[in-house]
Protein backbone atom coordinates (compact mmCIF):
# COMPACT_ATOMS: atom_id res chain seq x y z
CA UNK A 1 0.00 0.00 0.00
CA UNK A 2 2.71 2.82 0.62
CA UNK A 3 4.52 1.62 -2.82
CA UNK A 4 1.07 2.47 -4.66
CA UNK A 5 0.62 5.79 -2.28
CA UNK A 6 4.72 6.92 -3.10
CA UNK A 7 3.93 6.10 -6.81
CA UNK A 8 1.10 8.14 -6.98
CA UNK A 9 2.90 11.17 -4.85
CA UNK A 10 5.28 11.12 -7.71
CA UNK A 11 3.04 10.76 -10.30
CA UNK A 12 1.32 13.80 -8.88
CA UNK A 13 4.67 15.61 -8.39
CA UNK A 14 5.82 15.48 -12.02
CA UNK A 15 2.35 16.83 -13.28
CA UNK A 16 2.52 19.63 -10.85
CA UNK A 17 6.18 20.39 -12.37
CA UNK A 18 5.01 20.01 -16.03
CA UNK A 19 5.01 23.31 -17.89
CA UNK A 20 1.29 24.23 -18.56
CA UNK A 21 0.32 24.56 -22.20
CA UNK A 22 -1.32 27.72 -22.44
CA UNK A 23 -4.41 27.66 -25.08
CA UNK A 24 -3.80 28.88 -28.45
CA UNK A 25 -5.41 32.18 -29.23
CA UNK A 26 -8.20 32.47 -32.06
CA UNK A 27 -5.42 34.01 -34.34
CA UNK A 28 -3.24 31.00 -34.18
CA UNK A 29 -5.81 28.56 -34.16
CA UNK A 30 -6.92 29.87 -37.97
CA UNK A 31 -3.84 30.11 -38.89
CA UNK A 32 -2.99 26.01 -38.07
CA UNK A 33 -6.41 25.74 -40.24
CA UNK A 34 -5.10 27.52 -42.80
CA UNK A 35 -1.40 26.20 -43.11
CA UNK A 36 -3.06 22.82 -43.56
CA UNK A 37 -4.88 23.69 -46.34
CA UNK A 38 -2.02 25.24 -47.96
CA UNK A 39 -2.57 29.20 -46.36
CA UNK A 40 -0.48 31.47 -44.98
CA UNK A 41 -0.75 32.65 -41.43
CA UNK A 42 -2.61 35.53 -40.17
CA UNK A 43 -2.22 38.37 -36.71
CA UNK A 44 -4.34 39.99 -34.74
CA UNK A 45 -4.56 43.61 -36.62
CA UNK A 46 -5.85 46.15 -34.31
CA UNK A 47 -8.30 47.75 -36.69
CA UNK A 48 -9.87 44.35 -38.09
CA UNK A 49 -10.12 44.15 -34.01
CA UNK A 50 -12.46 47.08 -33.73
CA UNK A 51 -14.39 46.53 -36.75
CA UNK A 52 -15.08 43.13 -35.56
CA UNK A 53 -16.07 44.27 -31.78
CA UNK A 54 -18.36 46.90 -33.42
CA UNK A 55 -20.13 44.56 -35.69
CA UNK A 56 -20.39 42.01 -32.45
CA UNK A 57 -21.90 44.79 -30.30
CA UNK A 58 -24.06 45.78 -32.84
CA UNK A 59 -25.66 42.34 -33.37
CA UNK A 60 -25.62 41.73 -29.63
CA UNK A 61 -27.43 45.33 -28.73
CA UNK A 62 -30.36 44.56 -32.00
CA UNK A 63 -30.27 40.14 -30.71
CA UNK A 64 -29.83 39.86 -34.69
CA UNK A 65 -27.42 37.98 -36.38
CA UNK A 66 -27.04 40.09 -39.63
CA UNK A 67 -24.11 41.62 -41.39
CA UNK A 68 -25.87 44.85 -42.33
CA UNK A 69 -25.83 45.68 -38.61
CA UNK A 70 -23.69 49.13 -38.58
CA UNK A 71 -24.33 49.16 -42.84
CA UNK A 72 -22.38 47.76 -45.57
CA UNK A 73 -19.47 45.52 -45.01
CA UNK A 74 -17.36 47.33 -47.59
CA UNK A 75 -18.00 50.73 -46.26
CA UNK A 76 -16.67 49.41 -42.59
CA UNK A 77 -14.00 47.30 -43.90
CA UNK A 78 -12.84 50.16 -45.71
CA UNK A 79 -10.54 52.04 -42.63
CA UNK A 80 -8.44 48.59 -43.05
CA UNK A 81 -7.36 49.44 -46.35
CA UNK A 82 -7.30 45.60 -47.47
CA UNK A 83 -7.38 44.74 -50.84
CA UNK A 84 -9.55 41.95 -50.25
CA UNK A 85 -12.06 41.11 -46.82
CA UNK A 86 -14.55 38.74 -45.73
CA UNK A 87 -16.26 38.36 -42.53
CA UNK A 88 -17.88 35.50 -40.97
CA UNK A 89 -20.75 35.93 -38.01
CA UNK A 90 -22.36 33.47 -35.92
CA UNK A 91 -23.80 33.03 -32.53
CA UNK A 92 -24.91 30.67 -29.75
CA UNK A 93 -21.16 29.55 -28.57
CA UNK A 94 -19.84 31.16 -25.58
CA UNK A 95 -15.86 30.45 -26.59
CA UNK A 96 -14.19 30.54 -30.01
CA UNK A 97 -12.63 27.12 -30.80
CA UNK A 98 -16.81 25.88 -30.90
CA UNK A 99 -17.33 28.62 -33.02
CA UNK A 100 -14.31 28.35 -35.75
CA UNK A 101 -15.64 24.41 -35.59
CA UNK A 102 -18.51 25.79 -37.00
CA UNK A 103 -17.40 28.11 -39.85
CA UNK A 104 -15.40 25.61 -40.35
CA UNK A 105 -17.83 22.73 -41.02
CA UNK A 106 -19.55 25.41 -43.34
CA UNK A 107 -18.09 25.57 -46.85
CA UNK A 108 -19.27 29.52 -47.19
CA UNK A 109 -17.35 30.14 -43.71
CA UNK A 110 -14.71 27.49 -44.58
CA UNK A 111 -14.14 29.49 -48.08
CA UNK A 112 -13.32 32.98 -46.00
CA UNK A 113 -10.95 31.14 -43.44
CA UNK A 114 -9.47 30.35 -46.44
CA UNK A 115 -9.30 33.79 -47.97
CA UNK A 116 -5.92 33.66 -50.57
CA UNK A 117 -3.11 35.94 -49.34
CA UNK A 118 -4.75 36.96 -46.11
CA UNK A 119 -2.49 38.28 -43.45
CA UNK A 120 -4.77 39.82 -40.90
CA UNK A 121 -7.58 38.72 -38.96
CA UNK A 122 -9.99 40.43 -36.82
CA UNK A 123 -12.08 38.57 -34.08
CA UNK A 124 -14.63 39.82 -31.54
CA UNK A 125 -17.76 38.83 -29.44
CA UNK A 126 -20.29 40.03 -27.08
CA UNK A 127 -23.54 38.95 -25.39
CA UNK A 128 -26.86 40.21 -25.84
CA UNK A 129 -28.60 42.34 -23.20
CA UNK A 130 -30.12 39.14 -21.18
CA UNK A 131 -25.94 37.93 -21.29
CA UNK A 132 -27.88 34.66 -22.64
CA UNK A 133 -26.73 34.81 -26.58
CA UNK A 134 -23.19 35.49 -27.52
CA UNK A 135 -22.31 37.20 -31.22
CA UNK A 136 -19.28 36.50 -32.79
CA UNK A 137 -17.91 38.29 -35.74
CA UNK A 138 -14.20 37.84 -37.86
CA UNK A 139 -12.67 40.04 -40.16
CA UNK A 140 -9.68 38.53 -42.54
CA UNK A 141 -8.08 40.26 -45.17
CA UNK A 142 -4.85 40.94 -46.98
CA UNK A 143 -3.40 42.23 -50.43
CA UNK A 144 -2.50 45.49 -48.37
CA UNK A 145 0.26 46.68 -50.71
CA UNK A 146 -1.02 47.93 -54.63
CA UNK A 147 -0.24 45.47 -57.40
CA UNK A 148 3.10 46.60 -59.18
CA UNK A 149 2.92 49.40 -61.51
CA UNK A 150 -0.38 50.83 -59.88
CA UNK A 151 -1.08 53.19 -57.45
CA UNK A 152 -3.16 52.98 -54.49
CA UNK A 153 -5.63 54.91 -55.81
CA UNK A 154 -5.64 52.32 -59.30
CA UNK A 155 -5.77 49.55 -57.26
CA UNK A 156 -8.04 46.84 -58.34
CA UNK A 157 -11.24 47.25 -56.00
CA UNK A 158 -12.59 45.51 -52.34
CA UNK A 159 -13.42 42.17 -52.95
CA UNK A 160 -15.35 41.57 -49.64
CA UNK A 161 -17.31 38.50 -48.80
CA UNK A 162 -19.77 37.85 -45.85
CA UNK A 163 -21.18 34.40 -44.17
CA UNK A 164 -23.38 33.99 -41.59
CA UNK A 165 -24.43 31.14 -39.59
CA UNK A 166 -26.75 30.41 -36.65
CA UNK A 167 -25.93 27.62 -33.79
CA UNK A 168 -27.65 24.76 -35.99
CA UNK A 169 -24.96 25.33 -38.28
CA UNK A 170 -27.02 26.19 -41.37
CA UNK A 171 -26.89 29.37 -42.93
CA UNK A 172 -29.73 32.12 -41.86
CA UNK A 173 -31.64 32.19 -44.20
CA UNK A 174 -32.67 35.52 -46.17
CA UNK A 175 -36.26 37.31 -45.58
CA UNK A 176 -37.10 36.20 -49.10
CA UNK A 177 -40.79 36.79 -50.60
CA UNK A 178 -39.71 34.51 -53.09
CA UNK A 179 -36.60 32.37 -54.07
CA UNK A 180 -35.97 31.84 -57.72
CA UNK A 181 -32.94 30.27 -59.11
CA UNK A 182 -31.36 30.96 -55.46
CA UNK A 183 -31.77 34.81 -56.05
CA UNK A 184 -33.69 36.50 -53.28
CA UNK A 185 -36.46 38.61 -54.89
Amino acid sequence: MRRHAAMLLAGLALLAAAPVMAAESPAEQISGFRLKHGEGRVTRDSTLDRIAMDQARAMAAKDDLSHDALGPFTKRIAPSGAGRAAENIAYGYDNFEKTLGQWIDSSGHRKNLLLHNASRVGIASAKNASGKRTYWAMVIAGDYEPKPGKTKKDSEPLVAVKRDITPTGKPKAANCHVKLLGLCI
